[in-house]
């Protein structure tokens, strides 16, 4: 007797590719033709790439990353580049994240900072709020003399519907601790970062 054939098992993104199947159907598309055959599948897959941040212990991830130190200096980790979706549209926005702290005793190796920032962008978002989440973050874990967060990004939302607008941006800042009352630590920040851009 032959081998039985396998029995094929079902997708693990079995209901996201069914949504998306929908999806297309209600834009008008015909999901069953040649091109899109694949797309529900290659789509599903995309979103749970789009959305791992959910399954990110954030305080696990930090606690792995922190160690004493004496460095009293300013900590800087810029130019970090994040994809994000916007919550309220679903489509993506995405840009750079620029972190630095002044520690007080306590350090957090410099890739994880890039860590904290891709947990938080890897959901659906908005740049302020996740502004604000990678800022209390570094601060709860760190408690360091100050935090500061600064994130410029391009959201599609802006750029392919509404308004239009291809060359905006927007801007958002989270300072926590001396950030705010020192104008000099501040001043150096933005400066070391290049903010804001010329030409």
């Amino acid at each position: 007797m032959g081998a039985k054939p396998q029995e094929k098992r079902p997708s693990a993104d079995a209901g996201l590719e069914d949504l998306f199947r929908t999806l297309l159907g209600e834009i008008g598309e015909d999901a069953s033709r040649e091109g899109l055959l694949a797309t529900p599948r290659r789509a599903a897959e995309a979103w749970r790439h789009f959305t791992t941040g959910y399954h990110v212990d954030v305080d696990k991830l930090v606690a792995e990353g922190v160690f004493e130190d004496a460095h009293e200096g300013l900590v800087l980790v810029r130019d970090i580049d994040f994809y994000s979706v916007c919550e309220h549209h679903l489509v993506p926005f995405f840009g750079k994240c620029h972190v630095a702290y002044l520690p007080d005793r306590r350090l957090i190796g410099l890739s994880k900072v890039a860590r904290i920032v891709e947990a938080f962008s890897r959901r659906l978002q908005v740049q302020e709020r996740m502004t604000a989440q990678i800022a209390q973050t570094i601060e709860k874990h760190l408690g360091p003399q100050g935090v500061a967060v600064l994130v410029e990004a391009q959201h599609l939302c802006m750029m392919m519907r509404g308004v239009e607008k291809h060359d905006s941006s927007a801007t958002t800042s989270a300072m926590l601790g001396r950030f705010r009352a020192d104008n000099t630590l501040l001043t150096q920040f933005y400066h070391q970062v290049g903010y804001p851009r010329r030409g």
